[in-house]
Order: C-alpha cells, then structure tokens, then sequence
C-alpha cells in the first residue's frame, strides 16, 4: 500500500513537471519586448535609493568612529574586533537564533495543522479562515501591549484566585520564561500569514490524488505524510525562510512586552542595534548590523541549498 501510494505521489510530479515543461519551452525561445524590462525601473530606482544606497553608506561608516552626526575618523576593523568581544552582543544573537529558530518550528507546525483542517469537508470554513486571519492585521506593537496586560495582570489573578503557584507570578518578569511568553505572542500574530501560504498549496493538490490514496486503503496520516508533505514541499520552503527572515528581525512585540527585560534576557539583535543607535554608538552598531546582515544572507543561502530540489512550486 504505501508502495502504491508513494508511487501515485511519484507520478503526479513528474506529469505535472512534464506539463510544465511543455509550457515552458515555447515561452524560452520568444522574445521578450524592451519595454517591458521599463515597468522595472521604477522599483530598481526606488530600491536603489531607499536600500541599496544606504547600506552601502552604512557599512562604509562602520569603519568608521562616527556617532551619527559631526567629525569621524576612519579606524578600520575596530568596531569589529570590539563587538567579537562584547558579551552583551553574543547574548543578542544567542537569544535572537534560538527564539527564531523555536518559534519557526512552532509556527509552522501549527499552521499546518490547521490548513489542513480548513481546506478538509467541515462546516463553517469560510468564517474559521476569517477569524484566523485577523491577527495577522492587528499592529504588532498593539497585540504586544495586549498580551502584556494579560500576562501580567490578568493571568497571574487568576493563577492567585486557583491556588495555582506557577500560574500566580507573570512569566514576563521571570529572567528563564520571558521568552516563552514572546515566542506565543509572536506564532499568535505570525500563524495567519503562514496558514494562508498553506492552504494555497493544499488547494493545489489535486484531489484525485487521495481518492486513488483511498481506495489503495491508505488512512489519513499515512496520506499526509506520503501525500500532503511531499506535494506541498515548496511552500514549505518558502514560510521557514520568510519565517526565520522576520523573526530575526523581532523588535516590536518584545518591545511591547518586555522592553528587553528583565535585565537584557529578551533584548533581540534589532533591539541591541537601534539601542546603539541612540545611545551614540552609530558606527559600533552599524558594524553589528553589517554582520546580522551577513549572517542572515548565509543562513538564507544555506536553507536555499538544504532545500534544493524541494522549493519548486
């Protein structure tokens, strides 16, 4: 059976690859109107002036001893070689890597789960996906400042009122479980956008697919493994990297939780940067910068490379 089933998978894939090879032969060979390459140049410019300039400028001035605005000099690797050896910003990264790595897993585990409820034969799917999506919509910093009072008010009174020890102090003030109450709020706004890209590829399985799985006896799990996870490999992809792309990058929802705290337990690399930023370290922070941005491209570039052969839509 599960021969039969990997090997209806096998089949689906290679004739829809067939097909799409046949449609894309043609278009190889014509040729492309110059016009065309014109609609680009409006956002070539725009990224040009708005992105690629001031990166340029930035890491430029991380060699720099500037502090944002007067006289500098260039001192070369300095700024380097001090944050290499700065134990607050390894704490930066150690914190930011590991929440982004954990709320990568949890979010796209959950959604998942859920697509795959949406999209099967229930009652009322329409409104579900609704209510689903609305967290996506919300503004980080306000979902934060939600979760900030429940988490520190209201889920301890009732924890108190339960006789409940470990539910009676918030997890926020706590220096080892702030994270945790993070790592929630984030998957809670973060699950919608995921679960869209989900359900967009479930609707692109076709469904002839598990009717044959079906009649070859195959019970739901072994069709989600064996099916559903192959077939939806792609989309996979693409939510762990936009995934851990943008929880790299967390700042306001820590913001409005914890502000860093306790202590700098919390405070992420963006947190560590724009704090930088204003304290007067600008050319300190912007070789920080310069190297969370290194490290995020070589991480790309290494998902991209484990993936390869996988990502294919």
């Amino acid at each position: 059976m599960e021969t039969t089933v990997s090997t209806t998978t096998e089949a689906i894939r290679t004739d829809e690859a067939q097909r799409a090879g046949k449609k894309l032969r043609p278009r190889s060979t014509r040729r492309v109107d110059r016009v065309h390459y014109l609609f680009l140049v409006p956002t070539l410019v725009l990224f040009t002036i708005a992105i690629t300039i001031p990166a340029i400028i930035g890491i430029f001035f991380s060699f720099t001893n500037s502090i944002g605005f007067g006289e500098w000099n260039f001192v070369g690797i300095t700024n380097y070689i001090a944050m290499f050896g700065d134990p607050a910003i390894w704490q930066s990264y150690g914190f930011t890597m590991g929440f982004a790595a954990v709320t990568v897993i949890l979010v796209n585990v959950l959604a998942f789960l859920l697509a795959v409820g949406l999209v099967a034969r229930i009652r009322l799917k329409a409104p579900l996906r609704t209510v689903f999506v609305i967290p996506m919509v919300i503004s980080g910093i306000v979902i934060a400042f939600v979760f900030n009072f429940l988490f520190s008010n209201a889920v301890p009174a009732l924890g108190q009122s339960l006789n409940i020890p470990w539910l009676s102090e918030s997890i926020l003030a706590n220096p080892n479980l702030a994270w945790i109450g993070i790592v929630i709020v984030t998957a809670w706004q973060a699950i919608p956008g995921t679960l869209l890209i989900y359900i967009a590829g479930l609707l692109a399985v076709p469904g002839d697919v598990y009717e044959a799985a079906e009649l070859d006896g195959a019970t739901k799990l072994q069709q989600m493994l064996q099916i559903t996870l192959p077939l939806v490999a792609g989309y996979v992809v693409i939510n762990v990297i936009l995934g851990f792309k943008n929880f790299l990058n967390a700042y306001d929802i820590i913001v409005g939780l914890t502000d860093g705290g306790p202590g700098t337990s919390t405070r992420s690399i963006a947190m560590t940067i724009f704090t930088g930023f204003s304290g007067g370290d600008y050319a300190y922070q912007m070789a920080n910068a310069t190297f969370f941005f290194v490290i995020v491209v070589v991480i790309s570039l290494l998902q991209l490379r484990l993936t390869q052969g996988k990502n294919e839509l």
